[in-house]
């Protein structure tokens, strides 16, 4: 959610023209007539949950007694950031959602009696019959995608991709059951999962959320993980048991865009469309999945969220899906003419339910104006509102009173429960893949054991993107109660078994050990900051691979571990290490999974083996094109014959080459310059060299250390104004990052601030741009500002035509040095929009 898919049209133009539709906007059937699904070559399936005469007699009932107003409230999500419990009474709101990084009383990282209070305000507001409302009871959905993450104290499961890697759909069930159990704890009826993507190119910063590359496998999990949601399909009055209702995501081919693109273009075939990404949409209609989110992304130039031929045609018609379609976060403006406040052409194409956190009002009102005026059928309108009560009875939710008054609800010992855990613990053993071993391992309990890397004493870090907050990133290990880093984890089992553990980041020791564990990695992100422009990990991560040399040097046998949300280049640490295992993003449960598996007995005989299988292929290089490593299913166990190691050839300078990183360690990226010059670009100066004067010598630019040495560029003004720009000449097109919470992250120390200061954007075209008056005050350290690029395109800016994202404008004598500029959520200071 908060992001994802796209697809095809002829059939939505012909509905269109039935209705007389010559005028609304985007209605561009001629320029993506080649993006129509043909339905009559998609498989056909059974959709098992039972038609219920009374239930379908009650929705009629409903659909006589509903207003119109009361017919397009259902049809709307808002987000918990941006509507009020009397907001859903008044405009009979048939969902709200929680976004990534929203929470009760606008706190994130609120305790789970607070997300329980929020659900019965919220649902009492929307049974209030006030007015002669229509009280249909409100849902609310949630990303519980690997456990009920979103909440402090929960159980955090493995990532899909670590889950894909355990090759066990029995297993995937039963987390599904538990998963379900810690929602209905705080009152939640609904989560957004699973995620039933099939990556094929592992740059896409949500590869991690797809079970694997291999359609069969994920097919295998899907049916699995439903059931274990929303129990067997035949059964009705879910919030009587212990179960939610599921969505699976994001029809159709988010996992094929071209170049592994969020949010991109899938440029295939039907036939690729329909075998790799529609497959495991099969055993998701086969039980009785309730709902189904569109996908931001395209399939041939065209948004899903508006392709009727795929929505209408195939998923529910051919394909036979029974429950409901729900868009992705304001996914419908980004539809072929639509924006965020205006898009009858989805609902058209057949979204039941849009998910509109922040535009919700606004597409209530035009959804209104154009059903009055006889723009969209009302067949269409009864016709959604039909399947969203429909799901609404199935689920019981009209009979199951405030949420906590339902079955577990308060039952707070259920959240984080030592049966969630050990479950979790159970699949971080089987996810866990063994890429090398020289011998090393198992190692014995009794042995003297040096854990190091900077990320081995970090849950958050092990439990990646999605976790507490969108990104995983703002935590520490407190909001991880009862949980153990794969650090605790080690160290316990080591202690245990009679030896001792010590952690030291760095690899330093006082006595020498028998054995190292060094902890690497990536560091957590989602949708946007995820993406790579290459498979490879980050320069800055790269620190440990030195660590493991210098232990190797000493004599030291080395376990090299790592914490990943897809394969990666990374020849240097198998190279440097004895063993090599992947551990994917254990979650909270990691420390002692990995324990269980790598530490043995005194004896040095296994407790358990590495059962785990790579769910897709390891590169060779950080271009997948030049082959695999490793190829799907391959993962040794301590049984296997030890070959002798061939090294691996290392490529110098492989960096991942972020492509929303514009200047960092005191240069550019490539294709991107720093210039400075007067606030009207009368007079510039491309900066490439340092020490250098601009501005007629009233600006002088030199080195200064910033993380590195002179990894930064500082600025010194001795009057006027000033303007330093990243920029380049190839416009950039941001206007997916401008749809979520993405910012303009800037990390500068101000040693003399300016009288004025405005971050600004400039765009492509004559007096395209957006400026923010901000304050920066002295500070005489590196802080990271950040300003919400949603501001900057409040100002006017075009944001699909960007040319520079960071422009800071100061006026007076100034002195400050500029670190790193890029696109990210992970700010120290967000700076105010006024």
């Amino acid at each position: 959610m908060k992001r994802p898919l796209r697809f095809a049209l002829v059939g939505a133009a012909l509905l269109l023209n039935a209705c007389s539709q010559d005028a609304l906007p985007g209605d561009t059937a001629s320029a993506q007539g080649d993006a129509v699904a043909h339905p009559e070559i998609w498989p056909k399936y059974e959709y098992p949950v039972p038609v219920d005469p009374a239930v379908e007699a009650k929705i009629a009932d409903l659909l006589k007694t509903m207003t119109l107003e009361d017919k397009i409230g259902q049809l709307i999500q808002a987000d918990l950031c941006c509507v009020t419990p009397e907001e859903v009474r008044e405009y009979n709101l048939g969902s709200i959602l929680v976004g990534g990084n929203s929470g009760p009383n606008g706190n994130d990282f609120a305790p789970a009696p607070d997300w329980l209070k929020a659900a019965d305000a919220f649902y009492l507001a929307s049974v209030d019959k006030r007015d002669g409302g229509a009280g249909i009871p409100v849902i609310w959905g949630i990303d519980a995608v690997h456990g009920h993450a979103n909440i402090i104290g929960a159980t955090v499961f493995p990532h899909n991709i670590g889950l894909g890697a355990a090759h066990d759909p029995a297993l995937i069930e039963r987390i599904g059951a538990a998963t379900a159990q810690e929602v209905r704890v705080t009152g939640q009826e609904w989560t957004f999962a699973p995620t039933v993507t099939v990556p094929q190119d592992y740059r896409w910063g949500r590869a991690y959320e797809g079970y694997s590359s291999d359609p069969k496998l994920v097919a295998s999990y899907v049916g699995a993980m439903v059931r274990g949601l929303q129990g067997p399909p035949d059964q009705a009055n879910l919030l009587a048991r212990d179960k939610v209702i599921a969505s699976t995501k994001h029809f159709l081919a988010d996992g094929g865009t071209k170049d592994g693109v969020d949010q991109g273009d899938a440029q295939i075939s039907e036939e690729d469309l329909r075998d790799i990404h529609g497959l495991p949409y099969g055993p998701a209609i086969e039980n009785g999945v309730a709902t189904v989110m569109v996908s931001f992304s395209s399939w041939q130039g065209k948004k899903l969220t508006g392709n009727k031929s795929l929505i209408t045609d195939v998923l529910k018609d051919r394909m036979g899906f029974g429950g409901f379609v729900v868009s992705d976060w304001n996914a419908h403006g980004q539809v072929e003419g639509c924006t965020n406040s205006a898009c009858p052409q989805a609902l058209l194409a057949g979204l039941d339910m849009y998910m509109a956190p922040d535009s919700w009002k606004a597409i209530y009102e035009d959804l209104l104006r154009r059903a009055k005026a006889g723009e969209i059928p009302m067949q269409r309108i009864d016709d959604a509102v039909s399947r969203i009560l429909r799901v609404k009875f199935r689920l019981g939710v009209f009979e199951a009173g405030k949420p906590s008054s339902r079955p577990l609800a308060g039952d707070w010992k259920v959240l984080g429960s030592p049966q969630h855990r050990e479950l979790a613990r159970e699949a971080v053993r089987k996810s866990l893949v063994l890429l090398k071993n020289q011998g090393v391992l198992p190692l014995k309990a009794g042995a003297r054991l040096l854990v190091a890397g900077e990320g081995a004493d970090d849950v958050a870090r092990a439990s990646g993107g999605w976790t507490i907050s969108w990104q995983g990133t703002g935590l520490t290990n407190a909001m991880f109660p009862g949980s153990t880093s794969l650090w605790a984890g080690l160290k316990q089992a080591a202690e245990a078994g009679g030896g001792s553990a010590t952690l030291s980041p760095d690899g330093s020791f006082s006595e020498k050990p028998d054995a190292a564990v060094v902890v690497f990695g990536e560091k957590p992100y989602a949708e946007f900051q995820g993406d790579r422009a290459t498979l490879a990990l980050d320069a800055d991560l790269t620190g440990p691979y030195a660590t493991m040399k210098k232990l190797r040097a000493q004599g030291i046998p080395v376990v090299a571990v790592m914490i990943t949300g897809r394969p990666l280049y990374v020849n240097p640490a198998l190279n440097a290490a004895d063993a090599f295992v992947v551990a994917w993003l254990p979650g909270s449960e990691g420390g002692k999974g990995l324990a269980d598996v790598l530490i043995g007995d005194a004896a040095g005989k296994t407790r358990f083996d590495f059962t785990g299988k790579l769910p897709a292929a390891w590169p060779k290089t950080p271009a997948m094109a030049d082959g695999a490593l490793f190829p799907f299913g391959y993962g040794l166990t301590y049984a296997a014959p030890r070959a002798a190691w061939k090294p691996l050839p290392e490529i110098a300078d492989s960096k991942a080459g972020d492509a929303r990183i514009y200047f960092a360690r005191g240069v550019p990226t490539a294709s991107w310059s720093l210039v400075l010059g007067n606030i009207d670009r009368a007079e510039e100066k491309r900066i490439t060299t340092v020490p250098a004067d601009a501005i007629g010598g009233r600006a002088h630019i030199t080195a200064t250390d910033a993380a590195v040495q002179e990894g930064a560029r500082r600025i010194e003004v001795k009057d006027g104004g000033a303007a330093l720009a990243v920029s380049s000449h190839d416009p950039l097109d941001l206007g997916r990052e401008t749809n979520a919470d993405v910012m303009v992250l800037f990390t500068v120390k101000v040693n003399k601030a300016p009288a004025r200061a405005a971050v600004a954007l400039r765009c492509e075209g004559s007096g395209c741009g957006s400026r923010e008056p901000v304050t920066l005050p002295a500070s005489g350290t590196f802080v990271r500002y950040g300003i919400p690029l949603k501001c900057l395109a409040s100002k006017g800016a075009d944001m699909s035509k960007v040319t520079a994202p960071f422009i800071l404008e100061t006026t007076g004598p100034a002195d400050y040095a500029l670190a790193e500029v890029r696109l990210g959520t992970d700010a120290e200071k967000v700076l105010p929009c006024n």
